[in-house]
């Protein structure tokens, strides 16, 4: 689905000093997250969000799923204008999101519940559950499971629902550098295989150049675009490659970071 967000800005009335804008607004008066923010993201795409921590990242990809409203501007999905969640648009966060009294199996049928045949349900549970690399795990309970498999888990909860848009919310900020790595293997083999665009929020720079088609580049708050870039290359990426070394260095250097290259 393309994605067009126009002029969007947003703004929150501070009421008393709290650790979300470090005392940078005073009691009473609004502070400004969002402004002006200008791009657009294509159908079936991946697209990587980075900026600073508490630049407004997370608010921007709720108002474009429709859990928040701009304070003014848009967001335009396929032409119309969002104003409210959707079935159709899925979330994976950080935080394991798996119901820990539930099974794999259990887990995955709750994003299972649109159909309706009972055969094909449950053919189609395994399917995804398999699809991830769970054979074999679908009675085990998350806690039997490690960070790496509990992720896979919801990745098949929320591919079985068929969305039209994934929002991915650092979720693999809480897993060991090694899972990572297998989980944006995954998540490009995932992309591959499904017709569904992808909002994926970041930290990790390399992250970002390795797994998105585009990478939007956010400045501290009140958070501007301060690069959208497209990327035209196939996986694996090397990073250390040219052109793709140039941007990533550019990246870099627009986060007030220099890599070790």
């Amino acid at each position: 689905m393309k994605i067009v967000v126009q002029d969007l800005n947003k703004c929150f009335l501070e009421r008393r000093h709290s650790i979300r804008f470090l005392g940078q607004c005073p009691p009473g008066t609004e502070c400004r997250v969002l402004k002006d923010l200008n791009f657009c993201i294509e159908p079936g795409s991946f697209t990587c969000f980075i900026g600073p921590s508490g630049c407004g990242k997370s608010t921007l990809m709720r108002i474009i799923a429709g859990f928040d409203s701009a304070s003014s501007g848009k967001v335009l999905i396929d032409g119309e204008e969002c104003s409210a969640p959707s079935s159709r648009h899925v979330f994976v966060f950080q935080e394991d999101g798996l119901f820990p009294w539930l099974t794999v199996w259990q887990n995955v049928a709750i994003g299972a519940r649109h159909i309706h045949d009972h055969e094909e349900r449950a053919e189609q549970i395994m399917e995804y559950i398999d699809l991830v690399g769970l054979a074999g795990f679908e009675g085990h309970y998350p806690h039997q499971l490690s960070g790496g498999m509990r992720r896979r888990a919801e990745v098949a909860r929320a591919l079985i629902v068929e969305p039209d848009i994934l929002f991915m919310d650092e979720p693999f900020g809480a897993l060991d550098f090694v899972t990572r790595l297998q989980m944006r293997e995954e998540m490009v083999n995932v992309h591959t295989m499904f017709d569904m665009t992808i909002l994926f929020i970041t930290h990790d720079i390399d992250e970002a150049l390795q797994l998105g088609d585009q990478v939007i580049v956010f400045s501290d708050r009140p958070s501007t675009v301060k690069a959208d870039i497209k990327l035209d290359f196939p996986h694996p990426r090397d990073l250390g490659a040219e052109p793709l070394a140039r941007i990533r260095r550019e990246v870099y250097y627009l986060m007030g970071l220099h890599p070790a290259l």
